[in-house]
């Protein structure tokens, strides 16, 4: 059984930007550098697990972007993936979500025999978490969403939990599917020094668009979402008024004539 893990190199959770005329400098992450999303190792690890527990025999970590995203690759390696492949062009940049599914989909057909494609439950660059849907949709195959734990795999089936609002539901579904993943799944694992060191040797294999057969149009052109005006939160604005009093008591009554006054009690 082969599985790839689909996973994105985004900015720090700790990285700061700011925004010029409705750009954000990507460019300048105040000193911070890129990693691999955050909810993307949760996908990694379930896919780990995937080999150990229920007999996979590749674990491919794939990924879309620049040259840098190998970098998050290799972390992917060094937590134990199998192989890993970046998809990288230039006529790639821009895309929105639905092009970047177009990528996707192609990709893990190019990969063959895939019957497990996993994705974090969103990324946090854009915090729109509908690639494994779309992407599901451009594959045909059963889009599993919000999944909590991997039950059982076999006889071209899966069986996995899924958490919901208001509980959680067991489904099962005949493979290949597509899942994505919450934190609930799994606690990810630290690499370790000698997969660090495996996946810093590790030659990883880069296709273009010319190596892919997608099934659309993708890029910035085709790009149905507008970036072009965000803006900065604007800075919270308060005030504090400190209570004098010779007691305690005093400084009580106080506090409470003011918060009546101000109809908060």
């Amino acid at each position: 059984m082969k599985v790839v893990v689909c996973t994105k190199q985004t900015p720090s959770t700790t990285a700061v930007f700011s925004v010029n005329n409705g750009v954000v400098s990507w460019d300048d992450p105040g000193g911070k550098p890129n990693v691999v999303n955050p909810w993307d190792e949760y996908a990694i690890e379930e896919g780990i697990r995937l080999k150990e527990n229920h007999g996979a025999a590749d674990v491919i970590a794939l990924s879309i972007g620049g040259e840098d995203s190998k970098e998050a690759l290799k972390t992917a390696l060094a937590m134990g993936c199998t192989d890993a492949m970046l998809v990288s062009d230039d006529a790639f940049a821009g895309s929105d979500a639905v092009g970047n599914a177009r990528v996707w989909a192609a990709a893990i057909n190019q990969l063959g025999d895939v019957q497990i494609a996993i994705f974090g439950k969103l990324t946090i660059d854009d915090n729109m978490g509908a690639a494994a849907m779309l992407t599901a949709r451009k594959l045909g195959w059963t889009p599993l969403t919000f999944v909590s734990a991997i039950k059982e795999v076999g006889n071209g089936s899966i069986t996995v939990e899924r958490l919901l609002d208001d509980g959680k539901e067991t489904v099962t579904a005949p493979l290949p599917v597509v899942i994505n993943v919450v934190k609930e799944i799994n606690e990810p694992r630290y690499p370790s020094f000698m997969g660090i060191r495996k996946a810093n040797r590790a030659t990883i294999p880069v296709l273009t668009g010319s190596d892919l057969n997608v099934d659309g149009a993708t890029g910035a052109a085709a790009s149905k979402v507008d970036w072009s005006q965000v803006f900065p939160i604007p800075p919270r604005e308060g005030s504090v008024e400190m209570i004098a009093g010779d007691s305690v008591e005093e400084q009580v009554e106080i506090l409470v004539d003011k918060l009546f006054e101000e109809k908060v009690i």
